[in-house]
């Protein structure tokens, strides 16, 4: 099978990739714009596979994606091509809308129209996986304040309730790929995910960020009391994730995908401090960097998957724990130094973005 990944020289997309040419045989036609966070080193391992191919490719060109639909004829679409940080998106939503919506648009009318002139044997076989997140839901009650608040879990028929620009875009995304099923008929399924975190991340999410102020002995900045939860899922565990759904799941299905480890931020930052401590250990604890700042606008409170569907259906589960994956993240970002300081390099300079509204 031959996959046509969008985004897959991002964070997510580029274990995507990863994982598909090191551990199947299929092919992969990486499609990325190669924006900020897009970064061809992400793929050194199997940029020189023959089963890897690369097209420079902005999902808002119409013409250059029919044009990549039309040399390399994929039996699949993996879009991950999206503008995905929240802070970003609230300084400047402009990019989101364009890429995350727009784009999508784009993307699903040239994969339409290449799917609708397939001979019928192939034209059965074709998929369109949508991967998006667990934030179009909006946020789920705290513990602080409801007693009952671990039995409220995302599961796949929640009703959407995004809070930020970010999370509207996507929303507005997974909305166009099931209308396109519903009126064209095209054979899509939508994933929503919970907080990727692993090796190759942009270091502007929270988990890269206190890894490297850490150790630039800079704050570790932590928003609000740093009560927020989020579900935190090895990117590499999603990796396998999505394939599963590629290959074996149902047209017009949405599964989603979470790693079962529900931790608050702060939890979070600790956990990092103390396994910097032991990994890189100095005389002063890590901890005492941590910073408290100025809570993010409309910062969701909770989220938490629910992922026993994907796991009953389609037999995936994480193989990594919360711990297990953590060590394993910042155990790289200290062995690939010389990956992010090329990041560091560029306009990205260990700062926050986000507060200025």
């Amino acid at each position: 099978m031959k996959i046509l990944v969008t985004g897959g020289a991002g964070f997510i997309g580029s274990a995507v990739v990863r994982h598909i040419i090191q551990n199947t045989p299929d092919s992969v036609v990486n499609v990325d714009k190669l924006t900020y966070a897009g970064n061809l080193e992400n793929l050194v391992e199997v940029s020189n596979n023959e089963r890897y191919a690369f097209e420079q490719v902005d999902i808002c060109n119409r013409a250059e994606l029919d044009g990549v639909f039309a040399q390399h004829q994929p039996d699949a679409v993996m879009h991950l091509a999206a503008e995905s940080h929240v802070d970003r998106s609230i300084d400047g939503p402009a990019a989101f809308i364009e890429t995350n919506i727009v784009g999508t648009y784009t993307l699903l009318e040239s994969a339409r129209n290449y799917w609708t002139g397939l001979p019928e044997s192939k034209k059965q076989q074709f998929r369109f996986h949508h991967i998006s997140t667990d934030e179009v839901y909006g946020d789920l009650p705290h513990p602080d304040e409801s007693s009952d608040a671990v039995e409220h879990l995302f599961i796949e028929t929640t009703a959407y309730a995004p809070s930020s620009p970010y999370s509207a875009s996507k929303a507005s995304s997974d909305h166009l790929v099931r209308a396109w099923r519903r009126t064209y008929g095209l054979p899509t399924l939508v994933t929503n995910c919970s907080n990727n975190y692993g090796p190759y991340h942009f270091p502007e999410k929270l988990v890269p960020h206190i890894i490297l102020n850490a150790l630039h002995g800079k704050p570790l900045p932590v928003y609000g009391k740093g009560d927020q939860i989020r579900d935190w899922l090895y990117v590499e565990d999603h990796a396998r994730a999505l394939y599963h759904v590629i290959t074996t799941g149902e047209i017009g299905e949405t599964y989603n995908i979470g790693g079962h480890n529900e931790k608050k931020n702060i939890e979070v930052v600790e956990l990092l401090c103390d396994i910097m401590q032991e990994l890189k250990p100095q005389s002063k604890s890590y901890r005492d960097l941590i910073t408290f700042v100025k809570d993010r606008p409309g910062h969701d409170r909770r989220y938490a998957i629910d992922a026993s569907k994907i796991e009953r259906e389609l037999g995936w589960k994480p193989k990594e724990t919360f711990e297990t994956g953590m060590r394993k993240t910042v155990k790289w970002y200290l062995d690939n130094e010389q990956w992010w300081q090329r990041v560091l390099s560029g306009d990205y300079q260990l700062g926050r973005l986000g507060e200025k509204a």
